[in-house]
């Protein structure tokens, strides 16, 4: 990292090339790198991620909406990108994430799955990205003092109005209190009729169903959706805000509660009571990240903003409930405070890496939730047993109600 520079003539005549591209962060510093993608301004919470592969999944995943993703990985682009790995579902691209850091610049695509190369694809997405960075001391400042708001910024010609952006970069707000699920949520009810992906396939239909979920998105993955479509369920998708009673007029076997972006206390001022309604129901309940957040505040726990977070697909967890560990996919700037938890929740999966909470279930309702990301497949398949349990959750209600 280093601060921005003057343009100046040596004696030979050589002048020193200008920045093509600008990080300013909330205190002042600027880091400076070659331009990518898009042309223009964004602004943002900068978070590092610590994945080798999946980097097009990343920049399209709705809970990086508002973020500036930093990889740490140095080759990030080198198999391109192609049409099937988006995440989004039905949002505009410009609501999502906000900008990417590299270390390296990109190089051409080596990957038969290849369509374009990245920097045409951040440009067609209208993402702003910044190459050649100390991705390390970045890395570094952020595990020491925390995510920091910052303004992104590419002109080939290298002419930043500095001061302006520094200004920009000071008066951002923070992410606690920000409720951004309203950026990624879709605006009407649907079905998804896409299963998993297989070489010479790509992605099938269903055959048959044998569960009604409904899905709540609060910024949901596809690929969520797909496992859910694969274990054998018709999935309904319904915006962030929608009733309980809309809900439970759809009659459904089980409720899905997605991922998505912001501070769940924010997003749980309408969330949190509609959930509550759910669950006093004993409906089969499920939820991913954000959706692990609200189910526990919605049980009376609390959370609480993560220095650093965690965002990669290499964190360890622990299943207390079999001894065993995974190595799971992770996306989180909050965490559940495992001590606000009620009595009747059991606190069900640990990060090894810093012993935060990442899983709970309910001991008197068919409800349970975890903080990672099972459908992103970093084992590879080490967490896909969760949709099982869900699957089993229903089989049970369902066995039980036709006695």
């Amino acid at each position: 990292m280093s601060q921005q520079k003057t343009p100046h003539a040596d004696a030979g005549g050589w002048v020193e090339p200008r920045p093509t591209a600008l990080l300013v962060l909330q205190d002042g510093t600027v880091i400076e790198g070659a331009g990518i993608g898009a042309v223009g301004e964004a602004s943002g919470e900068v978070c590092f991620n610590t994945s080798m592969t999946g980097y097009q999944e990343i920049l399209t995943d709705p809970s990086y909406a508002g973020q500036i993703v930093t990889f740490t990985f140095p080759h990030i682009g080198n198999v391109g990108t192609n049409e099937e790995d988006v995440e989004t579902v039905e949002i505009d691209e410009a609501e999502g994430v906000r900008g990417v850091v590299l270390a390296a610049t990109i190089t051409e695509p080596a990957s038969w799955r290849a369509t374009r190369s990245l920097d045409s694809w951040l440009r067609a997405r209208g993402l702003i990205g910044i190459a050649g960075v100390d991705t390390r001391a970045l890395t570094a400042l952020i595990r020491e003092k925390g995510m920091p708001n910052a303004v992104i910024a590419h002109d080939p010609a290298g002419l930043f109005d500095l001061e302006a952006l520094k200004a920009e970069a000071a008066g951002l707000p923070a992410m606690e209190g920000l409720d951004l699920v309203p950026m990624v949520t879709r605006d009407h009810q649907g079905g998804w009729t896409e299963t998993a992906w297989q070489l010479g396939r790509g992605y099938g239909k269903p055959d048959g169903s044998r569960f009604h979920v409904v899905a709540i998105d609060y910024g949901v993955k596809r690929n969520i959706l797909r496992l859910l479509t694969e274990a054998g369920c018709r999935v309904t998708v319904v915006p962030a805000t929608t009733t309980a009673a809309e809900i439970l007029a759809l009659e459904p076997d089980g409720i899905f509660l997605s991922n998505g972006p912001g501070d769940p206390a924010a997003t749980g001022a309408y969330a949190v009571p509609v959930i509550r309604e759910l669950l006093e129901k004993k409906l089969p309940t499920f939820g991913i990240c954000l959706g692990h957040q609200l189910m526990s505040l919605a049980l009376g726990a609390k959370t609480v903003k993560m220095r650093q977070g965690h965002h990669g697909a290499n964190h360890p967890v622990r299943d207390n409930t079999t001894g065993k560990v995974e190595i799971v996919s992770m996306n989180h700037g909050f965490a559940v405070d495992p001590a606000s938890l009620p009595d009747y929740a059991e606190q069900t999966h640990v990060s090894l890496f810093d012993g935060t909470n990442c899983g709970i279930a309910l001991k008197d309702r068919p409800a349970f939730s975890v903080q990672y990301h099972p459908e992103a497949s970093p084992g590879p398949r080490d967490s896909h047993y969760l949709f099982d349990r869900f699957i089993g959750l229903m089989e049970h209600r369902n066995a039980n109600a036709a006695k």
